[in-house]
């Protein structure tokens, strides 16, 4: 019997991209809700457009079993959400004359050792998050929607090569039903 057409799919619990994008969405959350007005536009846009990076991740991942194109245009929205969020979180640093680290200062170099924590979750950076000071909540979050990106980057690079490698449900059809007709079923 040939195998499965439809491959496995989901699992996006174990996407490391998935993960951060969860801590991305709960930290916004908090941000939002302890520094921009609730009553504003921007504090529902950019608690959407963090629930948008997470929730594509997972819509993506569970129609990668019968759509890879699905599962690559939804990985970017993902990344293209996160994108929008990165710069609400930039403009509030600007408009409130707050200066942006750059890759040299002390706390993102501390941010960036925190990253690499295996299994890292919410709690990993609740000092940084829910610090008193909106700069530095507003900076770590900005780190966090960094490395996401950059992990749904490599994420779309490698579906690109499984694509280019191993093509989509119709060709998957195809070899199947070949292969059940040359078997003789």
């Amino acid at each position: 019997m040939p195998e499965s057409f439809i491959p496995p799919h989901g699992g996006y619990h174990k996407l490391l991209s998935y993960q951060k994008a969860e801590i991305v969405y709960d930290a916004t959350a908090y941000f939002c809700d302890r520094f921009i007005d609730r009553r504003s536009r921007t504090h529902d846009q950019m608690i959407q457009a963090a629930r948008s990076g997470k929730q594509n991740i997972i819509e993506g991942s569970m129609a990668s079993g019968t759509s890879k194109e699905m599962e690559i245009k939804l990985t970017n929205v993902a990344r293209a959400s996160l994108e929008e969020l990165l710069a609400d979180y930039r403009d509030f640093l600007r408009t409130r004359g707050l200066a942006e680290w750059d890759k040299n200062h002390p706390y993102a170099q501390r941010l960036r050792q925190l990253n690499r924590t295996p299994n890292s979750t919410y709690e990993t950076f609740r000092r940084g998050i829910e610090h008193n000071d909106p700069a530095i909540s507003a900076n770590v979050i900005i780190g966090l929607i960094r490395v996401t990106s950059f992990l749904l980057d490599k994420q779309l690079k490698s579906l690109e090569q499984a694509f280019l490698k191993e093509g989509g449900l119709r060709e998957r059809m195809t070899r199947a039903r070949l292969e059940t007709r040359k078997r003789g079923g």
